[in-house]
């Protein structure tokens, strides 16, 4: 019992002030933890955000890590906590530091009567603090006069395992510092995190061509890419400041098919020239509140969360257009504008987000206010573990020419539902819901639109209304045969109108969208996906016949 209670006892002298001294700078674990990490954690290069760390936590313990080399002056002993001006009771180390000032007599502050305790310690500092308490452990060590031999060998056991701890930290931060100087001395920008990604993909469809559609006779064999280079700033280590640029030239299939259906998620022809995709700035309000401000390329799906955690990426997830998120509420007019998440602790968030069209041109029918706008509010809830739903809710205006309510997904007649040339306001409605267990994600949603001519031309009225519908269900199941992969199922009924005032716009048949996709991962930077979608009786008419669409997607981040 006397030899468990001497090992406690002087242990407890070097715990206390291990513990008190990493608070300093080494690191907020035990020394134990400290001698188990690699010297710096790998950064990696992340394409998009989706559920990270902020992008300069890194760099931030770098430049605390720097700080180390600024000259402090001497350590004195300090008998007293009171004698620290920047030490507080409200200090969640105080106890800590208070017990090594009055406890235990091994407590060094500097001579200007501050303690520093949020800047990095140097190795001297350490080893001066250390030595310190070591020395009132040896003094309370002597304070015994009768010692047994299996005593003194615990003592000597100790103090040889904390001697190989304290080499083991010693070369960890030698490691440290030298791969510290080469990070700084090579890094990028010390506010700046830079990230890639590239995707390549052969492209076919197949189908006769139909009778309603106007693509071309024959759809050939192509190959497309996209390169985007993502800059992300912070400027107050809890902001962002997301800047994109893009290469992109995948063809549109709705060229060739004659029907936005077939469209890739990943599409573009931009005449492969590198353009500033997106520019936008998030800072946080309070809390529970932060808000974004864009100046071009935001989208609704930037903001807000469109509940398809596995398919809605472009780069990893859904093939198609459609399969990606519910069109009529995350598809609406977007480009520059602002908005806000608000959280209602961990059960509920409450999103809003206004966007313009043509911003930027200050023209009329274009502006902030004047030309196609959205504005879109979003209720997202997890009532229970793994179970995440949304309500949403949008108002989108277009004016005549530049009319898309379906965003570039369903038949003609729901994009159009009154020609190309009538401005046209719609009153979006989704449902979106996500739930999780193992080892299969199932989700899915259901969107209404109400569309609304605001001008009259020839067998259009101010005043006429057409609805649309289309829904959704995406079954996932991620790490199927590795880690990171994912077999992925989407059916579902693309953007259709289902009444319409306006006689011979609303669309005859029903189509269905099939979709099968299986991504691999052959390196942790690099993924492939092969899979292929299926439109039957395209643009909603069974006129046309099927139309099958067929890629092999290989993604490459850095």
């Amino acid at each position: 019992m006397r030899h468990k209670w001497m090992k406690l006892m002087l242990a407890s002298p070097a715990i206390l002030a291990i513990e008190a001294l990493i608070p300093m700078g080494i690191g907020a674990m035990p020394l134990s933890e400290i001698a188990q990490q690699d010297p710096v954690p790998e950064v990696s290069a992340i394409a998009e955000e989706a559920a990270t760390p902020e992008p300069l936590d890194i760099l931030e313990q770098i430049n605390l890590y720097s700080q180390a080399d600024l000259e402090v002056g001497p350590l004195e002993q300090v008998n007293s906590v009171r004698e620290l001006t920047d030490v507080s009771p409200t200090d969640w180390a105080f106890q800590a530091v208070s017990a090594l000032a009055e406890r235990h007599q091994c407590l060094l502050g500097y001579g200007d009567g501050t303690y520093r305790g949020n800047r990095a310690m140097t190795r001297y500092e350490f080893a001066a603090s250390l030595n310190a308490c070591l020395i009132q452990i040896q003094q309370q060590i002597e304070g015994f006069n009768a010692l047994s031999p299996d005593e003194i060998n615990s003592i000597r056991r100790l103090q040889e395992e904390f001697a190989a701890e304290l080499a083991t930290l010693r070369g960890r931060v030698d490691a440290l510092e030298v791969r510290t100087a080469e990070l700084e001395a090579n890094q990028f920008s010390p506010t700046t995190k830079m990230s890639g990604e590239v995707l390549m993909a052969p492209i076919h469809a197949f189908g006769d061509r139909g009778d309603t559609t106007a693509g071309g006779e024959e759809t050939e064999l192509s190959f497309g890419y996209r390169a985007r280079l993502l800059f992300d700033s912070s400027l107050t280590g809890r902001d962002r400041l997301r800047t994109r640029l893009q290469v992109v030239n995948v063809a549109r299939l709705d060229n060739t098919t004659g029907t936005v259906m077939s469209r890739l998620g990943f599409d573009g022809e931009e005449g492969n020239e590198a353009i500033l995709e997106r520019l936008e700035y998030r800072f946080p309000i309070t809390n529970n509140m932060r808000m974004w401000v864009g100046a071009t390329g935001l989208a609704q799906d930037h903001i807000i969360p469109v509940t398809n955690p596995l398919l809605e990426s472009d780069g990893s997830g859904a093939l198609s257009r459609f399969g990606r998120r519910n069109p009529t509420i995350y598809r609406q007019p977007g480009g520059a504008g602002a908005g806000f998440e608000y959280k209602f602790g961990n059960v509920a968030r409450l999103y809003g987000a206004y966007m313009a069209g043509n911003a930027g041109t200050p023209t009329a029918k274009n502006g902030l206010f004047d030309g196609s706008y959205s504005a879109t509010a979003q209720l997202t809830a997890t009532p229970i573990e793994n179970l995440e739903v949304s309500l949403a809710y949008s108002n989108s205006y277009f004016p005549g020419g530049e009319v898309n309510v379906s965003g570039s997904t369903g038949s003609g007649n729901a994009r159009r539902p009154f020609t190309n040339n009538v401005a046209t306001t719609s009153n979006n409605l989704g449902v979106q819901a996500s739930f999780a267990f193992a080892p299969v994600t199932v989700s899915g949603w259901a969107g209404w639109s109400l569309a609304e001519a605001q001008v009259s031309d020839g067998d259009v009225s101010s005043g006429d209304t057409a609805t649309l519908f289309n829904w959704a269900l995406n079954v996932g199941v991620p790490d199927l045969v590795k880690e990171g992969s994912l077999l992925g199922f989407i059916v579902g009924q693309q953007p259709k109108v289902i009444s319409n005032d306006v006689s011979g716009r609303e669309d005859p048949d029903t189509s269905l969208h099939f979709e099968a996709l299986f991504k691999y991962p052959i390196t942790q930077r690099i993924n492939i996906t092969p899979g292929f979608f299926v439109i039957t009786n395209p643009d909603h008419n069974s006129d046309n016949n099927t139309i099958w669409v067929g890629t092999m997607r290989t993604q490459f981040t850095f």
